[in-house]
């Protein structure tokens, strides 16, 4: 391990000059992207479908090849399951990520090829190293274990060849030899399903291990501290694992969740934002504390970006990175070497730099709140919650928000689901800070609440702890890249946690359970 880590860090940092590369060059860099994609599928099915061979500039590509949501792959990538080959890629498809979004009822299973695998997923992860070492040339990183906290499928055989997982599962099943060396835990509780028991075991296991970081969505992440500090008896991490220097996050905003990581880790240490999916590597921080992440254009991913005014028109247009604009709303449309062909990823992302193209997620495309023209996006809601909680002391786990529409005794309103760590001393107060800071950063919110015209004050609820846990767990969706939908424009999943949370109010009174001010 000690004479690994140095070799592995001296590649890392000779990996820069490539990078740099490609920083320099990224228009130039996608539009050879997609003619080697394009070039490579051209004897598909898809391909011949489509004319690929034909086809020699992005403008003759977005004319002939229309955009993509799932279920309209869907069909091709079926048949892939089924064993049939060359439908999408022309290399073999052995491996697909179960995708489930955040709470949705049905599954999506993301093509896995091995060049996807290679040139994207791994390669995206040794970037990310390399940009770290660059930024730090003296970090430790690789004289301890990265802490790897994944998702809760185990792998699954459809037939002799093919086979899924999430994509952490089959992310770690590939991964080389050398991967076990410097990761925790091992890879049978890696992969564990059931994810308490997976919870105990990652905290058992790696107590005593020296962990230099961590990685892992931050609602299960701080799952697993807190279960950390009630074993060993710690005030924090630090106390634990001293050399611990960088936690590399994703999947959700980052935003709420800063200050209480802070005191649950006990020292200052590094924060990376990382954007992958099961469809690939996208972005990440090239330094800690860069506004926004370093888009990542040479992963075998051909990006166009839909501004989100566009989304459900017939024809919707896309423009490339030459025309991009900071700060506007744009949904992400990619091309990909597993065989993904201007699909519609779903989330929606704002540039904030162009030279170089760093971009931040903004939300998802069915993820707002835009029931009177407020156009309030999962952004807005978290930045909104991280200043009420520093107005007001408090600390938020996790939370979401639809709307209250309009009726014969009331206008409009946002109706908000919190589940505090650290409650506010006045729900009142916090309320108040949350509508003002919402009003500070979004125009159309702050009009729409003017004078109460078409908004009233927020209707803020605060949740017993754990409640969303056990929301998630009662609909098979515990743990993992399942989380709970920040906004939405409907009343639907509001709704229904609400009806959860009512179940033991039923039987122990009318109030206990929710805290409603």
């Amino acid at each position: 391990m000690k004479l690994l880590s140095p070799a592995i860090s001296r590649l890392a940092r000779i990996r820069q000059w490539g990078i740099e590369q490609w920083v320099q060059h990224p228009v130039e860099v996608q539009r050879e992207v997609l003619q080697h994609l394009v070039t490579s599928a051209q004897y598909t099915e898809f391909g011949r479908k489509y004319n690929f061979s034909r086809l020699f500039s992005i403008k003759a590509f977005k004319q002939a090849v229309p955009i993509h949501e799932y279920d309209d792959l869907k069909p091709y990538i079926q048949r892939i399951m089924q064993g049939e080959q060359h439908i999408l890629w022309n290399t073999p498809i052995n491996w697909f990520a179960k995708s489930s979004g955040t709470t949705n009822d049905r599954s999506k299973f993301i093509p896995v090829s091995e060049e996807s695998l290679q040139d994207c997923h791994y390669k995206g992860a040794k970037d990310m190293l390399t940009m770290y070492y660059h930024f730090n040339p003296d970090s430790d990183l690789l004289t301890g274990k990265g802490l790897v906290i994944g998702g809760s499928h185990t792998i699954n055989q459809l037939n002799e060849d093919v086979h899924y997982g999430d994509l952490s599962a089959v992310l770690l099943q590939n991964s080389p030899f050398w991967g076990n060396w410097i990761r925790t835990p091992e890879l049978s509780i890696a992969l564990l399903d059931e994810w308490e028991n997976k919870i105990e075991q990652l905290a058992q296991s790696t107590i005593a291990e020296n962990v230099t970081s961590i990685s892992g969505v931050p609602t299960w992440t701080m799952i697993l501290i807190k279960r950390i500090l009630e074993i060993t008896g710690k005030k924090n991490l630090a106390e634990v694992w001293p050399s611990l220097e960088l936690y590399i996050h994703g999947g959700v905003s980052f935003t709420p969740y800063r200050e209480y990581f802070n005191r649950l880790i006990g020292k200052d240490i590094h924060y990376l934002d990382m954007y992958n999916a099961s469809e690939g590597v996208f972005a990440c921080q090239a330094n800690p504390g860069d506004d926004g992440m370093l888009l990542f254009v040479d992963h075998g991913i051909f990006m166009e970006f839909m501004p989100a005014e566009e989304y459900g028109k017939q024809d919707p247009q896309t423009i490339g990175l030459q025309d991009v604009q900071t700060d506007r709303n744009y949904a992400l449309v990619i091309s990909t070497n597993g065989g993904l062909w201007r699909y519609l990823l779903g989330d929606t992302i704002q540039f904030t730099s162009l030279h170089p193209f760093r971009i931040k997620v903004s939300g998802r495309l069915k993820h707002f709140i835009n029931a009177f023209g407020e156009e309030v996006i999962v952004d807005n809601a978290d930045k909104a919650i991280a200043a009420a909680c520093e107005k007001t002391g408090a600390c938020v786990n996790d939370y979401t928000a639809a709307p209250v529409y309009f009726s014969d005794q009331s206008n409009g309103a946002h109706e908000w689901l919190i589940e505090f760590d650290r409650p506010p001393e006045s729900l009142q107060h916090f309320t108040y800070e949350l509508d003002n800071a919402l009003k500070n950063i979004n125009s159309d919110y702050e009009a729409k609440r003017h004078k109460d015209i078409a908004l009233r004050m927020p209707l803020v609820r605060a949740l017993p702890g754990g409640m969303f846990t056990e929301w998630l767990r009662s609909k098979g969706k515990l743990g993992g890249q399942h989380k709970v939908p920040r906004l939405s424009n409907t009343r639907t999943y509001l709704e229904e946690i609400l009806a959860y949370v009512q179940k033991p109010a039923a039987q122990s009174g009318p109030t206990d359970g929710i805290i409603e001010k």
